[in-house]
């Protein structure tokens, strides 16, 4: 066992952390203090102290002066989580609040359990954002409140949950949470005016509270079916909570079974009224209607606008690529959408004058949200809008102006925000960043026509290779029939029968094309060390990249990023993925300039979610920089944003999300494996060589 430190040896470590030459913080006291622990425990708390420190040095003397007390009276994980309460109440009310939560230790005390054993928002809800994103049905954003409820676009959940023992055991209740208010939105809970069917009861909120336990039984029946693993997790825990049916409910409950509706609960309502009371579920949240009913109202009117737009311009787009009729008057545009369900994924077949179409992505998400509200698509929805018929004031979402809202005292309204990974504290720092997206000013000039003559080999060549990517064939090998026989694969099966073992079928190999199912963002830094010639080969990159990218289909965005401080990081819109390749485009890739500097962490963050909401099989994310992670006088600058940039690539990855940088910076090899391991990224030794590799390494990336 290693001996424990001296006071001196202590003393000397306080004495640096918490720089005490300048503060004249006494660190005697405390030294005397730890070096009575072990050593374990002394390690312990100095690198809690350490961690602290970084974020403020008053806070970490305050902080080390209760540790040694705590350690006897909490176990080590209460301890961390009452250090990272601190530093976030630092970050979010200051140090007055910060210094009062110190004071106040014994209240923390009394949910130690909580912090250290409850499954924690900010942990589970990246998790469970993506496990509801991979669900049928609308998309739901999950964000934190005082308890679990869902009004149909968004799921609600507190910021603790902590009835089970084990920290795994609460966050599969909080999976199980999400689960059923999902199932409320995707087999028609909210669709019901639940409110006015209340009312006719003589207790309305009893009423309520029956019809929530007539669905939650019938949904957890659906969940059954739908999530069988996760439902085996619910019986579990909520046999361990202690969940029980009163008298009466077990009857209802073999009545509601994986194939009942709403309406089958609206039809039991009178008999559990004259039941006793439902007990509740340990997982089932609670109803709103009340939030349902407003999020509904907003939502209808928009949406059946949205839809009929969008079907008008799909008809237009029919029109044009259909051979002109000579004769006969032109045939008026009917869309019928029939739902279809596969394997619990919910989809639509449209048709236009009874020939199937293909409906873009954002189509198939109206069709889902307007069913899921109605339980069909209503009739009048599918009629293409006129001309002017809709103010597109009604459809589109409304953002403030960006530049607008940066203009004078400093405000928050509007912004999205992201954590950030503190090395010094080894903890996120929460909603830190605080983001804005915008919209590069277009400049028409003649730099895309320039570029296109420019490079005019080199972008027939990438146009024809680009081409021949989209229309190559793969060869699948170890199939049961095909072409040619697999020769590696008759070898293994003959050493197998002369073993005794069964010979395979998968004797054979074949050609076949491969449907591209890809998606790509293509993040730009526009930091101000762009400026001059780097500029110009990004820009003259970005375009030759688009001109090859139209040929192959795959779906694509672009966003440059740059920002000064955690309060203004901004992200600039220069093509969406709903967006064609437009003269507005090339316009914007014109007007690309170099703005501040190179803060990357919330950059990444949000292209991750934004590639999160498409559904591709593939996703990529690739970084055009000219150097490391930076800020202004801040922080950011140095090991900080290196090890930040590196959290948020591992966040990506972890999404599914394939990351590469292609960078000029010939220092980058002091920190890019770190940032994104040995083999996902490339340095060009001369900014000219940019418009060539581009599209080169795209084509490697996604062959």
């Amino acid at each position: 066992m290693t001996a424990p430190r001296t006071r001196v040896e202590i003393e000397a470590l306080l004495d640096v952390w918490l720089e005490t030459e300048f503060t004249f913080h006494q660190v005697g006291p405390m030294a005397r203090e730890l070096c009575r622990l072990e050593r374990t425990d002394q390690d312990f708390i100095l690198d809690w102290i350490k961690r602290v420190a970084t974020t403020h040095i008053t806070l970490a003397h305050r902080f080390g002066k209760q540790a040694p007390d705590m350690l006897r009276r909490m176990d080590r994980r209460a301890i961390e989580a009452w250090a990272v309460h601190l530093c976030d109440v630092y970050d979010r009310a200051g140090m007055y609040a910060a210094l009062d939560g110190v004071a106040k230790v014994g209240s923390f005390m009394q949910h130690r359990h909580e912090h250290a054993a409850g499954a924690l928002f900010e942990d589970s809800a990246p998790i469970l954002g993506n496990f509801v994103h991979g669900l049928s049905g609308r998309r739901l954003k999950v964000e934190q409140g005082d308890a679990a409820w869902t009004d149909g676009e968004k799921i609600v959940l507190p910021a603790i949950v902590a009835a089970l023992e084990s920290r795994p055991d609460n966050f599969k209740l909080t999976k199980a949470m999400v689960a059923l208010l999902w199932a409320q939105t995707r087999f028609g809970s909210l669709r019901v005016n639940i409110e006015s069917v209340c009312a006719s009861y003589p207790d309305p909120a009893r009423a309520l509270a029956q019809f929530h336990g007539l669905e939650t039984l019938r949904l957890t029946a659906r969940l059954a079916h739908e999530l069988p693993g996760l439902h085996r997790d619910m019986v579990r825990l909520s046999r361990e909570l202690g969940d029980q049916l009163a008298e009466g409910w077990a009857d209802l409950a073999a009545r509601l079974n994986d194939l009942a509706e709403v309406e089958d609960s609206l039809a039991l309502l009178d008999t559990a009224y004259a039941l006793p009371d439902f007990r509740p579920f340990s997982y089932q949240g609670a109803l709103n209607p009340e939030a349902v009913a407003t999020a509904r109202s907003a939502r209808l009117e928009k949406e059946k606008a949205r839809l009929r737009v969008k079907l008008a311009e799909m008809a237009e787009e029919q029109r044009r690529r259909a051979p002109d009729q000579e004769t006969g008057p032109k045939e008026e545009p009917e869309f019928a959408a029939q739902p279809e369900e596969d394997q619990g994924q919910l989809d639509f077949e449209l048709t236009l004058n009874d020939m199937p179409v293909a409906p873009p992505d954002d189509v198939k998400q109206l069709l889902t949200s307007i069913f899921l509200d109605f339980g069909e698509i209503p009739p009048e929805y599918l009629v293409p809008a006129g001309d002017g018929e809709y103010d597109p004031s009604l459809y589109q979402d409304q953002t403030a102006d960006p530049d607008a809202v940066w203009q004078g005292t400093y405000h928050e309204e509007g912004a999205l925000f992201y954590h950030e990974w503190d090395l010094g504290r080894q903890h996120y720092r929460k909603d830190w960043c605080v983001m804005r997206e915008k919209d590069v000013k277009p400049v028409y000039d003649d730099f895309p026509r320039q570029t296109l003559e420019k490079y005019g080999a080199l972008v027939k060549q990438l146009r024809h290779r680009f081409e021949a990517m989209r229309d190559e064939n793969r060869l699948l090998k170890r199939q049961a029939q095909g072409d040619e026989v697999d020769l590696d694969a008759l070898v293994e099966a003959l050493a197998d029968s002369r073993d005794g073992s069964e010979m395979s079928d998968r004797l054979f190999m074949h050609m076949h094309r491969a449907e591209r199912n890809i998606a790509v963002a293509f993040m730009v830094d526009m930091s101000g060390s762009t400026k001059g010639w780097i500029n110009e080969a990004e820009r003259e990159a970005l375009l030759l990249l688009c001109e090859a990218l139209e040929r192959l289909g795959d779906r694509y965005a672009i966003y440059g990023f740059s920002g000064i401080t955690r309060k203004r990081c901004e992200l600039f819109r220069i093509k969406t993925f709903a967006e064609p390749y437009s003269e507005e485009v090339k316009a914007r890739i014109a007007g690309i300039t170099p703005q501040e500097y190179t803060r990357m962490g919330f950059a990444i963050r949000h292209l991750s979610k934004l590639l999160n909401g498409i559904e591709a099989r593939t996703k990529i994310l690739i970084t055009l920089s000219d150097g490391r992670p930076d800020d202004y006088f801040d922080s950011y600058r140095g090991p900080y944003g290196i090890e930040d940039t590196r959290m948020a690539l591992l966040e990506a990855q972890r999404a599914g999300i394939h990351p590469f940088c292609i960078t000029i910076d010939k220092d980058a090899r002091d920190y890019l494996p770190h940032m994104y391991g040995a083999a996902r990224y490339v340095i060009l030794d001369d900014v000219a060589q940019l418009p060539a590799k581009v599209a080169d390494i795209y084509r490697k990336l996604t062959h």
